[in-house]
């Protein structure tokens, strides 16, 4: 993928059609389709005079979009919902086991400095498990939860530090079950 291999991120202008023409070995008008589907999508966008860039797809209508087929049902409303949650949990582990005591001191300062937001947290949350699949995962998960509409988590500061107080104990029993009662789930995981 040449956006991977190239490194470019939302911002960044990609090659022009010519060179993708090149470099896919495709026919221009192949190329240039497909741009227009992307572009239709929200994906990329063109600027007369300058080029075609990476746009965000995070918060995209293309999510917005997807949602309306996926989320039809209740029970796929509840998967989404669900494999979130297990998700954050999995990132939850994961930070016990690969960071040090340090790390939870500066995620402590970092609350105690800052208005915490639930998805804030988890962000930090997920580099600290330093698990890039996961983390891409659990954003499209947000995505998708936001779609839901159901109202976000009013989480206090004292459960955030209470939260991180066991991360730095390395006690994941206890962070799973502060977890646990953050979100209301009675099922264990």
């Amino acid at each position: 993928m040449i956006i991977e291999k190239d490194g470019l991120k939302p911002g960044d202008k990609i090659p022009s059609e010519r060179e993708l023409s090149e470099r896919l070995n495709a026919g221009r008008s192949s190329v240039r389709e497909a741009l227009r589907a992307l572009e239709l999508l929200g994906l990329i966008e063109t600027r007369r005079g300058e080029g075609t860039f990476i746009r965000d797809f995070r918060g995209n209508q293309l999510v917005q979009l997807l949602s309306t087929f996926i989320l039809q049902d209740q029970k796929a409303v509840r998967d989404v919902i669900e494999t979130k949650y297990l998700v954050e949990m999995d990132c939850l582990r994961l930070a016990v086991l690969k960071r040090d005591k340090n790390d939870f001191q500066r995620l402590k300062a970092w609350v105690n400095e800052h208005n915490v937001e639930d998805n804030d947290f988890f962000i930090r949350i997920a580099d600290l498990a330093d698990n890039h699949l996961i983390y891409r995962i659990w954003q499209i998960l947000v995505d998708y939860y936001q779609a839901t509409n159901r109202e976000e988590f009013k989480t206090n500061k004292e459960d955030y530090l209470e939260l991180v107080e066991f991360l730095e104990q390395g006690d994941i029993d206890r962070v799973l079950i502060k977890y646990r009662r953050l979100r209301n789930l009675s099922y264990e995981s």
